[in-house]
């Protein structure tokens, strides 16, 4: 990719499904782009730059980020903000950038949780390394039993009405959580606009609860690790490939997940249907976890142009027989691989 000015393609949101985020006025789009274990230090700046751009003119408007997003922690902030100051300071106003606080995140009692100080401080951290004055979604990123609820919200209401967020989500909260946390919002003039979860044909917990309860409050969905960390790729169907993530030191996964019998065979059924549709596993993978109602995006990182390119053309098939989704449920089963 050449370093020259970038000017992006000038059709590229005209073949775009957007959805709407629950009932809320923002749109995003089926496939968003994600930060998360791929866009680090260890990653070559030029790739991330181009990838960026692809998505950008492909219609990808979303962009996903946290804190601790890297490795390092922050360092997936930091490279994007200098791929926005490079190429997109003109069109910011035509992207919707998140981010999220909740993990550790720095040493002593303040960098963690759900407390005000913590999520507040994080917040000006991030914009800082995005060099921005605002993001467009600010979300709290897991639950906290030891703060109160009522103070966590209040602070990402506080981040909405000082201008620093446009938009308030929580990430990985359960049903009854989820419900609490509108509720408290919504007290305050602050709508809930989404809850971010990880959701896939081999992780359905949100299927227990979730989905209905998002419907029923009137929130989106934006679902991570839609292809399970890569599960719900080719990848590993003839073995661990040499530098794969399963042969690394991840946390979510791990060679004996992948060589598990059942796991091979559930994976197997399921690229057997994706074939039949003219589909890649991941192609398939994808359009299953968007044809909910209540799922708005579905946050997928991209190692490369290509890998992006092919994640993107889930879109041109998205639709599913009532004997399809039958079938893939013989094979999608919760809990696949743990």
């Amino acid at each position: 990719m050449s370093t020259e000015a970038y000017t992006p393609a000038p059709y590229r949101h005209a073949h775009t499904p957007y959805r709407r985020a629950g009932r809320s006025g923002l749109l995003l789009p089926p496939i968003s782009l994600g930060f998360w274990q791929n866009f680090g230090e260890n990653r070559d700046p030029l790739t991330l730059r181009t990838i960026v751009r692809r998505a950008f003119d492909r219609g990808v408007t979303h962009f996903d980020l946290a804190n601790n997003y890297g490795p390092p922690p922050g360092s997936a902030e930091t490279h994007l903000g200098r791929i926005l100051e490079q190429d997109f300071r003109r069109h910011r106003d035509e992207m919707v950038i998140t981010t999220k606080a909740g993990y550790r995140m720095w040493d002593g009692p303040y960098g963690d949780g759900g407390s005000r100080k913590y999520l507040l401080n994080s917040l000006d951290q991030s914009l800082t390394r995005l060099g921005l004055d605002h993001v467009d979604i600010f979300y709290h990123h897991r639950e906290d039993p030891q703060t109160p609820l009522e103070e966590t919200m209040g602070a990402l209401s506080h981040a909405v009405t000082s201008g620093k967020a446009l938009y308030a989500g929580i990430s990985n909260y359960s049903p009854e959580m989820t419900r609490q946390a509108a509720r408290i919002l919504a007290d305050k003039g602050t709508p809930l606009l989404i809850h971010q979860s990880s959701y896939s044909m081999f992780n359905r917990h949100i299927e227990g609860g979730l989905l209905e309860v998002a419907e029923q409050i009137g929130i989106g969905i934006a679902a991570f690790s839609p292809l399970q960390q890569g599960l719900l790729t080719n990848r590993y169907m003839s073995g661990v490939p040499q530098g794969s993530r399963a042969r690394g030191s991840s946390p979510s996964l791990t060679e004996r997940q992948v060589t598990d019998a059942d796991y091979q065979e559930r994976v197997r059924g399921l690229s057997e249907i994706a074939h039949e549709r003219g589909q890649s596993l991941a192609q398939l993978a994808l359009a299953w976890a968007l044809r909910h109602p209540a799922v708005t995006t579905a946050l997928v990182g991209a190692s490369s142009v290509h890998q992006l390119e092919q994640n993107l053309n889930t879109l041109k098939n998205l639709e599913f027989t009532d004997e399809e989704l039958a079938r893939i449920d013989e094979f999608a089963i919760d809990g696949t691989a743990r």
